[in-house]
């Protein structure tokens, strides 16, 4: 389904539920901080966090940031919010990403100043931009294919992976764990409005007899296919994020607290792999190790990348994010993670990869699993194009009431004593 709401809607809708969530006022934020990606080349993403902050009725004077990182964008705009807090240019902070990818436009380039008569102007389409490296001259997909070689991987591997990311999804959404997470969002279609309150990418039908039947997209006989690789879609998340003081000024109740956050990079031509150096360095940052980590997410972009996770520690139509698959099964593998904490209710190959929300998705998703599980340390991570990656949330440790408590982490890590209060995301909406 094409999505009628604009980039700009879809953040507001999410940031609505998050306030509702914590009975916070709008007044009570103090920055907001939006990643987007395919909406800085429209008119209302360019103003994205400012018109956030305005139509939810913030005060005037607080800043506002859209932050654009590709892949990482909103967990980039939730390492910003952590930066503010830690340096106190903040107290509460509105943080989350958006996209719309099924509106992502195509340029008309070198028309400004008019066109010979006779000459075809030059077109792009900004959505396959955003999805491929000029700098190597590759797109995403391909990046993936050449992780599947240097860690041989097969289609069958990477096929069985894709399958059981959507499987655990399947399990997940029966067992209603997705329903503090989603805020449903109304959809004008063809029919009249729709009320979406349930993901449509997911394929919960899929077989494996199906996924072998799909052609391999970037390279002949290759491991990428439009099965086992994430999909075009549209949503945003948002998160609030607050410091001890106003923990107590607002009598707020926090949901988890963030211990660190990693950044790093790796060769462009295997950015997939990224997530394996970013984790290991997060984990000596913080001085955790990966036996003390009870979830651990990296996103899916292709099924090729998850394998290499393990060792570390949306949909059938194609489009380029269909490359996280192969990325994720390299970095389960060389990180030595067990796959029954890894990406264990299903990921992107499901749910899809609205590009910029999907740092707020899983950073929301890894918070809720581990309350729901009763567990205490999470990582989300993410690999970015140009290779790039980001581990915006790091380690989560989960408390009931992390300020109150004054625990030991706090005086170890006082920098990173920023709270995870609420967090949803909204419903994503795929391309059939």
């Amino acid at each position: 389904m094409h999505c009628t709401k604009s980039w700009f809607c879809l953040q507001v809708e999410a940031s609505k539920a998050a306030l509702e969530a914590c009975g916070l006022e709008p007044n009570a934020i103090d920055s907001v901080y939006v990643g987007n990606v395919h909406g800085m080349i429209t008119p209302c993403a360019l103003y994205m966090s400012r018109h956030t902050a305005i139509r939810l009725g913030c005060r005037k004077e607080i800043p506002c940031l859209t932050v654009s990182k590709l892949c990482g964008s909103g967990f980039q705009a939730i390492v910003n919010s952590i930066q503010d807090l830690m340096v106190g240019d903040s107290n509460i902070i509105l943080t989350g990403g958006s996209d719309n990818m099924s509106d992502s436009p195509f340029a008309l380039k070198g028309f400004r100043f008019g066109m010979r008569l006779g000459s075809e102007p030059k077109t792009y389409d900004m959505l396959w931009a955003s999805l491929s490296d000029s700098y190597v001259n590759m797109p995403m997909g391909l990046t993936a294919e050449k992780l599947g070689e240097k860690f041989n991987l097969t289609r069958q591997e990477v096929d069985e992976y894709a399958l059981l990311s959507q499987q655990r999804w399947k399990k997940a959404y029966d067992n209603g764990e997705f329903f503090d997470e989603i805020a449903q969002v109304e959809v004008k279609t063809r029919k009249g409005v729709v009320n979406f309150a349930k993901d449509e990418h997911p394929k919960p039908d899929t077989t494996m007899e199906g996924l072998a039947k799909l052609p391999t997209i970037f390279k002949k006989n290759g491991l990428v296919t439009p099965g086992n690789a994430s999909g075009i879609c549209d949503g945003a998340g948002a998160l609030i994020l607050a410091n001890e003081h106003a923990v107590d000024k607002y009598d707020l109740k926090p949901l988890a607290k963030i211990v660190g956050y990693g950044l790093g990079g790796c060769e462009p031509e295997t950015m997939g792999y990224a997530p394996v150096p970013a984790v290991r360095g997060l984990l000596d940052k913080t001085g955790y190790t990966l036996d003390d980590v009870d979830q651990l997410e990296i996103n899916e972009a292709f099924g090729a990348q998850v394998p290499m996770a393990t060792l570390l520690s949306c949909f059938t139509s194609f489009c380029t994010c269909h490359f996280l698959k192969f990325q994720v099964l390299a970095c389960q593998k060389e990180l030595d993670f067990p796959m029954e904490k890894f990406n264990s209710c299903g990921g992107a190959i499901a749910v899809g990869h609205p590009i910029a929300a999907t740092g707020a998705r899983i950073s929301a998703h890894v918070v809720h699993k581990l309350r729901r599980n009763n567990e205490k340390i999470g990582i989300a991570s993410a690999c970015i194009a140009g290779g790039q990656v980001i581990d915006d949330y790091g380690q989560i440790e989960n408390v009931e009431s992390a300020v109150s408590q004054n625990t030991k982490r706090y005086k170890e890590y006082p920098c990173f004593s920023c709270v995870c209060f609420y967090l949803y995301i909204l419903t994503f909406i795929g391309l059939d």
